[in-house]
């Protein structure tokens, strides 16, 4: 709950969620109520001295829910020493008992008190959907140990511990595959419905559902901080941060408070001028209770949060309210190339041969040699021949290529730059134009192939790129890549500006000037990319694969790689700010309407009360609709189900 206003708390909820007819937290404005009404029906009666008791005892039980805290606030300055809207409340339930009118502070304090406690079971409510994450951890492992295996408590599993996970089991804690083959359910993690095929080797996040075979899991994490733990405590530094709208409503709410007690003090005092005094007094009350600034207080933290975790669950963190309220004002979206747009696995994908030797022949040659090489692109090539020969005397030339003897002949492999393609030129152009990589491969001082690889596009990103065109938004390539590839990959995207060989630096200056005209987001994975991510309005990191300086330097953070997150998360914040926006015009209407009814004298101090407080529930209630979010629909590459070499769990540094 904000500063400003009297009732909330910021204590994070851990314990399991009641339902609201066994909530203690709602007895006493229950109590509160049910005298309020009891006092009313005595009233009605004509049995006013009971009424009155039913009405004090209502008063007292209401009212200690909130003005024992205001009082001592106030006395010990707590909160910055900002005046809180519970000390109104406390105020004009003690002048209204003083001028006789114990009825309507009786009800005053009843629906300040329920309104209070409503909202702080909708913000439970938010956290606790966030805190529920963590169930998605068993309270149990199985543990291979020397003396056989032991079933231990999830929190004792230690980094090197082998589980044992059967069908049916959830992973503890984040793994790597050692033993068996099997597909997990990590959809309650990432959103994504598609099983994972795992096998020896692969990456396994905790909360994951091993649907068939058996597995043995090397943990690669402690069972008390693993990525779905410390998925956890990145949504919840969002409470620390209700993002731009909330501080302005707090800008709005705070200076209301002691505006509007001068305000009531001069109508107040004004009574005295005329000589009616007890009608002013009155008044004087009812414009306290009018004017004060609780609906806007609690306008957009409710929202806020209720937005937030909802994102989580369809795989999108948000690290903090300011960051989803600019996640709703995007107009422009910057994607790094490699890794974001591509898969970044590179892949042989064309090959052309010449002077009689074949495709074959011409990956073998090549392969044989850069299977001494570090370059990423040597992998590819040694992937895409395994039967390759043997190869001596093989020298690396720095940002040229290879050499080496194959079967008594000299073989050169390198760049264009290097070994020019000679008869193959139009074909290595046109290589070079559908985004290629090239290596050209040299036997005895005459071209004998060129060799095209391409870190392939994810299925999925031109149709993210053209659900993000649908909804009004600009697109734009930024990569460290030559040109022609990027503007290749870029047209098949369906991104029509790009930016290329553009340096960490670089890409940072474009994010600035790209938001000196609207709000900029940047999506990307790489250490490369980290200060693109800081300067934008939005820094968006693709946490399945992303480096953990660019997780740390965005503002949001993918759980999954499917870039169709993108657009679903700029929809629901938009939605989340538009729900801020109604919030906070329903909040300031609601005090502009009611502050001159009531010095006028229009609305008597029942009448105030009453409309105050059901505003309050409905701004409550309508922030509640940010917890709605669309499931994605089956996510699924259009050439097959993921593998877990596609997805690995999130990574957010290390402690």
């Amino acid at each position: 709950m904000s500063d400003a206003c009297c009732g909330g708390t910021d204590e994070v909820v851990t314990e399991e969620l009641a339902p609201w007819w066994r909530d203690r937290a709602l007895a006493l404005p229950a109590t509160a109520g049910v005298l309020w009404v009891t006092g009313l029906l005595l009233d009605w009666a004509g049995a006013g001295t009971l009424a009155t008791v039913a009405y004090a005892i209502g008063l007292a039980a209401g009212a200690w829910t909130f003005a024992p805290s205001a009082v001592r606030r106030l006395v010990s300055g707590s909160g910055g020493g900002r005046l809180g809207v519970g000390l109104l409340m406390t105020i004009a339930g003690t002048g209204a008992v003083l001028l006789g009118h114990v009825g309507e502070a009786a009800a005053l304090a009843f629906l300040f008190s329920i309104a209070e406690t409503l909202e702080d079971r909708a913000m439970d409510r938010a956290r606790h959907g966030l805190r529920a994450l963590l169930s998605l951890i068993p309270e149990t492992a199985v543990v291979s140990r020397a003396a056989g295996e032991k079933r231990v408590p999830a929190e004792q599993v230690r980094r090197d511990d082998v589980l044992v996970v059967g069908a049916g089991d959830r992973v503890s804690t984040d793994g790597v595959v050692t033993v068996g083959h099997s597909w997990l359910d990590t959809s309650a993690i990432t959103g994504e419905s598609i099983p994972v095929e795992v096998a020896p080797g692969d990456a396994v996040a905790a909360g994951s559902v091993n649907t068939s075979g058996a597995l043995r899991i090397t943990a690669v994490a402690d069972g008390r901080d693993n990525s779905l733990t410390q998925m956890v405590e990145l949504v919840e530094q969002a409470h620390a941060d209700k993002g731009e709208r909330a501080r302005l409503a707090d800008r709005i709410a705070r200076p209301l408070v002691p505006l509007v007690l001068l305000a009531a003090a001069l109508v107040a005092a004004y009574g005295f001028v005329v000589g009616d005094p007890q009608t002013w007094v009155e008044r004087a009350l009812v414009v306290l209770v009018a004017a004060s600034p609780c609906a806007l207080a609690i306008a957009v933290p409710v929202t806020v949060i209720s937005a937030i975790g909802s994102a989580s669950k369809f795989g999108v963190i948000i690290k903090s309210g300011a960051a989803f309220e600019q996640l709703g004002a995007i107009r422009t979206v910057a994607f790094d190339k490699t890794g974001t747009l591509t898969r970044n696995d590179p892949k042989v994908v064309a090959t052309h041969a010449i002077g009689g030797h074949t495709d074959t022949e011409v990956l073998a040659l090549a392969a044989a040699l850069e299977v001494a090489s570090s370059h990423p692109l040597a992998a590819a090539v040694v992937a895409a021949s395994p039967d390759r020969p043997e190869a001596s005397d093989v020298q690396e030339h720095a940002g040229h290529g290879l050499t080496g003897t194959v079967a008594g002949r000299r073989v050169r492999v390198g760049s264009p730059r290097w070994i020019s393609p000679n008869g193959l030129a139009e074909q290595a152009e046109a290589m070079a134009d559908e985004g290629m990589s090239l290596v050209v491969v040299e036997v005895d001082d005459r071209t004998c192939g060129v060799i095209g690889i391409r870190d392939e596009l994810r299925p999925e990103a031109a149709e993210a790129i053209a659900a993000l065109h649908q909804q009004g938004l600009s697109t734009v390539m930024l990569t460290g890549d030559n040109a022609r590839t990027a503007q290749a990959l870029a047209g098949q995207a369906g991104i029509r500006e790009v930016h290329a060989e553009a340096l960490p630096q670089g890409k940072a200056d474009h994010i600035q000037a790209s938001m000196a005209t609207s709000p900029t987001a940047m999506i990307g994975d790489g250490i490369n990319d980290a200060p693109a991510l800081a300067s934008a309005t939005v820094g968006i990191a693709m946490g399945a694969s992303g480096s953990a300086a660019a997780v740390e330097s965005a503002d949001v953070a993918f759980t999954g790689h499917d870039l169709r997150l993108l657009p679903q998360a700029l929809a629901h914040a938009r939605r989340g700010r538009v729900i801020m926006t109604q919030n906070v015009v329903l909040s300031v209407a609601l005090i502009a309407i009611l502050f001159p009814l009531a010095l006028f004298g229009v609305l008597g101090l029942a009448a105030v009360v009453l409309v105050h407080e059901v505003a309050e529930v409905v701004v409550i209630a309508n922030g509640l609709r940010a917890v709605r979010a669309q499931r994605r629909s089956q996510l699924e590459d259009r050439d097959g189900p993921y593998t877990a070499r596609d997805k690995h769990p999130l990574t957010i540094g290390t402690r």
